[in-house]
């Protein structure tokens, strides 16, 4: 599900995957000079659909492009179909700058604290502080004079009886054979998905409900329930018992993959974009389907549910230039210098808050 870039040669030839490869990130070679710094290579974004554009439009004049409807509802927010498409909605700007930023920071401080898995758990074991350690340029270092653990189970780096710890990266400690460490700073950019509330097992593709796990945050939730609403049936509430954060860097991407998890397709998967914009591709129930690519811009919202749950969707470029990215509004909500560790992060990153109901 999410994979990277290696793929069979079938995979290779499918519409879906021709289409990644059109928007993903590369960099011309054209420069035999190493000390240049590298440029992306031109991409055509012609016919990438803007849902921001079709907005405006519509505000000016009501107009719409081919193949995309405005939906009726009580939503204090306009929410966008496609035709050929049921069961997709795209809210543009739903989420305030404000209301961006506060996930932002959840996502970097809270979403990776255990009981919340991480991918660093198969490794690490569970970190706790992670954001903190590496704005304090910290390290996590492995004792190697440390008795031997089972490795089946995860490491609670900050339990009593540790043999990892955080040390400051220039502490002399952190020298000689008997050590192991890497740089939190490190750790944070390689930082790829948090699970909140049940735990997914991406090792069995299902969720464990017998992990440990705490509920989602109820502002999450309740934010969750208003957005999902143009989705759900009439007189139903959206239940959100799980979520999955993807954190993206420059050149990082989400390949073609269902979320076909969990128990009732027809309840949506309510997905928030935060930070730098990016390429989102909606395919078909095949692979074999060329699928329509659009923008996701921070504080834009995608609901998938029914017969959208059942296309192969992906996100094969994320923009972290300064004339793609368009991220000013955080820019200037950042702004303080307590916020900076933020910005510096924000700058170069995405992040996607996926809200699902798994019974």
């Amino acid at each position: 599900m999410y994979g990277s870039d290696s793929v069979n040669d079938d995979s290779e030839r499918t519409a879906f995957r021709k289409t990644e490869k059109k928007y993903k990130l590369y960099y011309d070679s054209t420069s035999k000079s190493s000390k240049k710094k590298k440029q992306p290579r031109p991409v055509d974004l012609s016919e990438v659909i803007d849902f921001k554009a079709i907005s405006e439009s519509f505000d000016r004049n009501g107009d719409l492009r081919a193949g995309v409807s405005k939906l009726e509802c009580p939503l204090d927010r306009p929410v966008f179909c496609l035709d050929d498409c049921p069961g997709f909605y795209f809210i543009p700007a739903a989420l305030s700058v404000e209301e961006q930023c506060r996930w932002i920071k959840e996502s970097l401080m809270s979403f990776p604290q255990p009981p919340n898995r991480t991918n660093h758990n198969a490794i690490y074991g569970a970190i706790h502080n992670l954001f903190n350690a590496a704005k304090n340029r910290q390290v996590l270092v492995k004792d190697e004079t440390a008795p031997a653990e089972d490795d089946s189970v995860s490491v609670d780096i900050n339990s009593q009886n540790h043999r990892w710890a955080c040390l400051e990266e220039l502490d002399t400690s952190v020298n000689g054979d008997s050590c192991k460490s890497v740089s939190a700073s490190v750790l944070l950019r390689k930082l790829r998905w948090s699970t909140l509330g049940l735990q997914f097992d991406w090792s069995k593709r299902s969720y464990n409900v017998s992990l440990p796990h705490n509920k989602i945050l109820d502002a999450l939730c309740q934010l969750a329930k208003k957005m999902a609403a143009p989705a759900m049936a009439v007189g139903e509430e959206f239940q959100p018992e799980a979520a999955i954060v993807n954190y993206f860097g420059s050149g990082d991407m989400l390949g073609g993959h269902l979320d076909d998890m969990e128990a009732d397709w027809s309840k949506p998967i309510v997905s928030m974009s935060l930070g730098c914009k990016a390429i989102f591709l909606l395919g078909g129930k095949s692979r074999n389907d060329e699928p329509l690519a659009m923008f996701l811009r921070s504080g834009d919202i995608v609901l998938m549910s029914g017969e959208a749950r059942e296309r192969f969707h992906g996100v094969p470029r994320i923009f972290t230039d300064t004339e793609h990215a368009e991220i000013g509004s955080l820019e200037k909500q950042f702004s303080d210098e307590d916020d900076s560790c933020y910005l510096e992060y924000i700058k170069t990153s995405r992040i996607n808050i996926n809200i699902r109901q798994v019974f």
